[in-house]
């Protein structure tokens, strides 16, 4: 099979402030306190934003059902706060004054009854699906580099706006980067998109560009941006309304943004808003966890593996590793040592990875992967404390 000496690849990401990652922020907020509260607690929450108004919806349970009603209450102000720490202050979209509706409700018995432990079998999968997990040697932090710097340009243009540094930019913004390869490494910039929201409409896109472009060519590697490097800042001219009153938000609506921005498969399950008995979440983070922990190891360059689940059963249907013919072990001997490593029920990918914490609000913007593991368990998933164990299982 012939091989391409160079490529152009491109990704996007979309901001805190864009309406869908509002609401993947508020669904996670919402997921955290649940889990502060009891790290058994059950959560699917779905949340919908438009101009002046927020709706949260799906189901949600804790052990004591009189405090889940009293917990019920403090809803309004975890969303509030969301959207007043993204910084919406806008007439048709402030942070105090839009309206919220709560239609949280109990879980279904139903799903609870495949999904719960019982005397007589293990907890199982909260749903059936295949999740994906992807690992490339690219970048270092094992990820693919369109993705990774779109993630990075907006995350720096976000520090610059909320400290003060750059007063005209608003929340909801967008990145898009194409990046030309050379064989499989990333050598340049063929092209740059750049939307921001911002203050004035007497704003052009010049001026825009010449606020932006610093902070790109800062987060960018040295050398990437050339003469020839195609720039296309705010386009469409004004961006100044924006977010939820520009564009109605929903939770899940960014599952390419949130993974691996199209170089990797996807599953078609959301993150944000849900518990780790959802599968959906857990074992794609599991996926992540085990694919990079593959390319850490030196047993590929570029690693996917999928996984698949059925609703109430507790381990994985099926296991499949593909390292891209870039591999220096064979596929089907990672298959088993995977097995030999890991316990991938549900229940023991959360012990593993310890995801029974608060740990998710951080995670709805810039991206689930790609992050440095934090000191509290936050992006457990991104450790590379599982390469021993797989050298020695091999």
């Amino acid at each position: 099979m012939m091989t391409r000496k160079s490529h152009v690849f491109t990704s996007e990401s979309v901001s805190e402030g864009h309406p869908d990652k509002l609401c993947d922020r508020i669904s996670d907020a919402i997921l955290d306190a649940f889990l502060t509260e009891e790290p058994q607690a059950r959560v699917a929450c779905e949340t919908f934003a438009t101009t002046n108004r927020v709706v949260v919806g799906g189901e949600v349970g804790l052990s004591n059902p009189d405090k889940l009603k009293e917990f019920m209450g403090g809803i309004d102000g975890i969303v509030r706060e969301c959207i007043r720490d993204i910084g919406y202050e806008q007439e048709k979209f402030h942070h105090a004054t839009v309206e919220v509706t709560n239609l949280l409700h109990e879980q279904s018995a139903h799903i609870a009854q495949g999904v719960d432990a019982s005397d007589n079998k293990d907890e199982g999968a909260g749903d059936q699906g295949i999740m994906f997990g992807y690992a490339t040697n690219e970048t270092d932090a094992l990820m693919p580099a369109p993705l990774q710097y779109s993630h990075a340009i907006l995350r720096r243009l976000a520090e610059v706006r909320k400290s003060g540094q750059e007063p005209t930019l608003r929340p909801d913004a967008k990145s898009q980067l194409s990046v030309r390869y050379e064989g499989s490494k990333p050598v340049g910039v063929e092209s740059i998109v750049l939307s921001t929201q911002h203050a004035h409409e007497s704003q052009t896109s010049d001026d825009i560009r010449a606020i932006v472009e610093p902070y790109i060519l800062e987060v960018l590697p040295e050398g990437w941006i050339t003469p020839d490097t195609k720039w296309w800042v705010n386009p469409t001219g004004t961006f100044v309304i924006g977010g939820p009153d520009g564009d109605a938000g929903l939770t899940g609506r960014k599952i390419i943004v949130d993974t691996y921005g199209g170089a990797a498969p996807h599953g078609g399950g959301a993150f944000s808003g849900k518990d780790p008995t959802k599968v959906d979440r857990s074992a794609a983070y599991a996926a992540r966890y085990l694919a990079k922990n593959i390319v850490a190891a030196g047993m590929a360059d570029r690693c996917t593996i999928q996984l698949s689940y059925a609703i109430g059963i507790a381990q994985p249907l099926s296991i499949h590793v593909d390292t891209h013919r870039t591999g220096e072990v064979d596929p089907e001997a990672i298959e088993k040592a995977i097995g030999q490593v890991m316990d991938l029920s549900p229940r023991g990918i959360r012990e593993h990875l310890g995801l029974n914490r608060p740990i998710y609000e951080r995670t709805a913007a810039y991206g689930h992967f790609g992050r440095e593991p934090e000191a509290d368990g936050g992006f457990s998933w991104e450790k590379i404390d599982l390469v021993a164990a797989l050298k020695g299982a091999i």
